[in-house]
């Protein structure tokens, strides 16, 4: 039986010309031959399976070839490239520092350097995984590193840059390997499908890429396990089947379910989903892929992050144009709320179906395309008698006559001033009153519709009233207070008036005032409906007392009080 060598020794590239998704470093080092200036030491950092051995082996081999290509390339005839590829050559030696780690292990490297090549220009060492050495291996080797005889090369690679101590970087030139690219990946499985008689669609060896996760011995290893499953034929199903990768149609199935607001087929997809055996964090991770990829769909600028095969590209294009940039942002806000709570959660399929619950919501928020921008509820437009719109708000309905000069019990606001969110309590009681503290009167007008006048009586006053207070009961108890102590009162031209205790009280529904209104209007149907408020004078001393009150009262009885606090410099806690 003949003997299997894997894909990622077979494939193994032997020029720089055929190392995958590493152009600048593979140039760099050709140029540096060329031009006779190879360092003594190299240091080749970064993840698994990018090439780092490889271009270690191929420098070596290069860098003693006799005959070395126009290209800068090992020629592959002569006798150190033979015996280098036969794995004979006596110039080239690799080290494992995980299993020579220590202070002895480098004394006899050390040794070996001294002797030169009996065949050959260079002596090359290659030390794999170097992070392995220990902190006095590390230094029992810097001197030699540093100063090698001219015939000695260090090729250190390692996986963990951060724990080499700095002074072994400074005397490398160091290399960093990127992650290799979906799409470099996928080419490359398509070329050892072919020679292998394959027959790969081109999705399947887009998700074996994607898996890898751009190291290209991974994706290998990951070839060679589906082609022993399902011989020389590789299908999508077949992958997303060993690989237990949740299959793109479900993403866009339940996608054009919340874009459409179909919350019972939503709940469907996902309950699907997790009987087929998949994690809820798995759908997680690949919904906020999706959205991403969706989003990313929605600029031409950006397609090219799209790392899918051209048939998926095509659905993403398609979808992405149903989808609103508003939708997507808020997709993605929720969906990583839901990644970030979701091991928290006590029943994590509710927490999942909330999610998705939320993302259907959003389904009912329209963007035009060529605004880009959602179109959210108008709110309804208050004008104020006397005020003219100015501006592209010039053709607005007017407002009806003034109605008659309010009571002097409630003083009405000017336009353009504003209610601060705080506001002082002493000057409230004591009659003291900020002139910025009023309310808020638009000055300007986004347009509005004719306003119905419809005619009501007290029970509907009432009626309608109720439900205001109860809307607020839970946010502002103090106002529901105030509100429910007495019911309003209807008086001529539908002038609402409310009896209240004290200005506290006068201060925290002027606030409102204009909640109450919108709301009476809207529920009543009449915008002439306006709210006073009436301060019943017997009630006025009832109020309670406050800090400072109580310090007069208190200063009053006994005048020394006030020396005392004069003395000491006291404050009064508000």
């Amino acid at each position: 039986m003949e003997n299997f060598i894997v894909s990622a020794r077979k494939y193994r590239p032997m020029t720089f010309n055929t190392v995958i998704g590493q152009p600048s470093i593979t140039a760099t080092l050709k140029n540096a031959i060329k031009n006779q200036q190879i360092a003594q030491a190299f240091l080749f950092c970064g993840p698994r399976g990018v090439g780092k051995t490889t271009c270690a082996r191929i420098l070596a081999k290069t860098i003693n070839c006799t005959n070395v290509t126009a290209d800068t390339e090992p020629c592959n005839e002569c006798e150190s490239c033979l015996s280098f590829n036969s794995s004979a050559s006596f110039n080239v030696h690799e080290l494992d520092a995980a299993s020579n780690n220590s202070v002895d292990d480098i004394r006899t490297l050390v040794d070996q350097v001294r002797i030169p090549p009996q065949a050959g220009q260079y002596k090359v060492y290659i030390i794999d995984e170097v992070h392995m050495l220990s902190a006095q291996a590390f230094n029992a080797f810097l001197k030699t590193l540093e100063e090698p005889p001219a015939y000695v090369k260090f090729i250190l690679a390692t996986t963990e840059k951060h724990k080499i101590i700095p002074t072994i970087l400074s005397r490398c030139q160091v290399f960093d390997f990127k992650r290799i690219n979906v799409e470099d990946i996928a080419n490359h499985l398509k070329f050892v499908a072919s020679n292998e008689g394959v027959d790969a669609s081109e999705d399947a060896l887009h998700i074996i890429a994607q898996k890898a996760d751009g190291a290209l011995r991974d994706a290998l290893s990951i070839f060679d396990q589906l082609v022993s499953f399902s011989g020389d034929t590789l299908s999508y199903e077949t992958v997303i089947q060993n690989l237990n990768i949740l299959d793109y149609d479900y993403f866009f199935r339940i996608t054009d379910s919340i874009l459409q607001g179909q919350i019972p087929e939503t709940l469907v997809t996902i309950n699907e989903i997790i009987d087929n055996g998949f994690e809820g964090q798995h759908f997680i991770i690949g919904m906020g892929e999706h959205l991403r990829n969706l989003l990313v769909c929605r600029d031409k600028s950006t397609v090219k992050l799209l790392e899918v095969s051209p048939g998926l590209k095509d659905k993403y294009l398609g979808q992405s144009s149903r989808c609103a940039d508003h939708f997507l942002f808020k997709a993605l806000e929720i969906n990583n709320q839901c990644d970030i709570d979701y091991k928290s959660s006590n029943n994590k399929n509710l927490h999942l179906e909330i999610a998705l619950l939320q993302m259907c919501a959003l389904s009912g928020i329209k963007v035009h395309p060529e605004k880009k921008t959602p179109d959210l509820p108008t709110p309804a437009v208050k004008i104020k008698p006397g005020i003219v719109p100015t501006g592209k708000q010039a053709n607005v309905v007017e407002e009806p006559p003034p109605a008659p000069v309010p009571s002097a019990a409630t003083k009405v606001p000017k336009a353009g001033k504003k209610v601060p969110g705080t506001y002082s309590i002493k000057q409230a009681v004591n009659g003291k009153e900020d002139s910025t503290e009023k309310e808020e009167i638009p000055e300007q007008l986004n347009g509005m519709q004719e306003r119905p006048e419809e005619s009501f009586e007290q029970q509907d006053l009432e009626k309608a009233w109720l439900l205001f207070t109860e809307s607020v009961h839970k946010d502002s108890p103090n106002l529901y207070s105030t509100l429910t102590r007495r019911k309003p009162q209807l008086k001529e031209e539908y002038l609402v008036v409310l009896e209240i205790d004290n200005k506290v009280q006068e201060r925290e529904i002027r606030e409102r005032r204009a909640d109450i209104h919108d709301f009476l209007r809207e529920e009543l149907k009449n915008f002439k409906l306006r709210l006073e408020t009436s301060i019943l004078e017997n009630k006025e001393e009832s109020k309670a007392y406050f800090p400072e009150e109580i310090y007069q009262k208190m200063a009053e009885k006994n005048p020394n009080l006030k020396k005392l606090k004069d003395q000491l410099d006291m404050e009064i806690d508000q």
